[in-house]
């Protein structure tokens, strides 16, 4: 199934104008949301700039998906649950759940734009340690504690001869 194409700027836009809304209702988020949210549109408008950078694109992908966490907590924690909210208030609320469930599907298109500007599917974050089993009976390295002490030897430059559980 093929990811229809959505254009950079609308989604900026759309989650821009559902953020201000959000904030409308100053008096139940902190200012941490406002924030987070606009930091990360910030960093939308500089990948609506550079058409050509997958840093930006990557930049705001990963923003997006922090947000998304971060709004979360936010609202678990400040979610209103005392008295009777006004309509402005239930307004915002309501504009500011709807960011969050949008953010998925936005980073959906983000990251199609991502592999459009040449993006890889596998983000490399570091070297892969390249440590040999020296114990053919473990079938599976990653299941055994074995393998983490190993690697963590390796890390530090002790190589430990012979080391097998069975």
């Amino acid at each position: 199934m093929e990811v229809p194409a959505v254009n950079l700027k609308a989604i900026v836009l759309v989650h821009w104008l559902l953020t201000t809304w959000g904030c409308m209702g100053v008096l139940w988020l902190p200012n941490s949301y406002a924030w987070g949210n606009f930091t990360v549109l910030a960093v939308g408008v500089w990948a609506i700039g550079q058409r050509d950078s997958i840093d930006a694109i990557i930049m705001f992908l990963i923003g997006l998906l922090l947000t998304v966490l971060t709004d979360i907590i936010h609202f678990s924690i400040f979610y209103p649950q005392k008295g009777s909210p006004t309509d402005l208030q239930r307004f915002s609320e309501g504009m500011a759940i709807f960011s969050l469930l949008l953010k998925p599907l936005s980073c959906l298109f983000v990251y199609q734009m991502y592999r459009e500007r040449g993006g890889e599917y596998v983000i490399n974050l570091g070297r892969r340690p390249q440590i040999e089993v020296v114990c053919p009976s473990l079938l599976s390295v990653w299941a055994y504690p074995a393998f983490w002490i190993l690697h963590a030897c390796s890390r530090c430059g002790i190589h430990p001869a012979g080391f097998c559980l069975f």
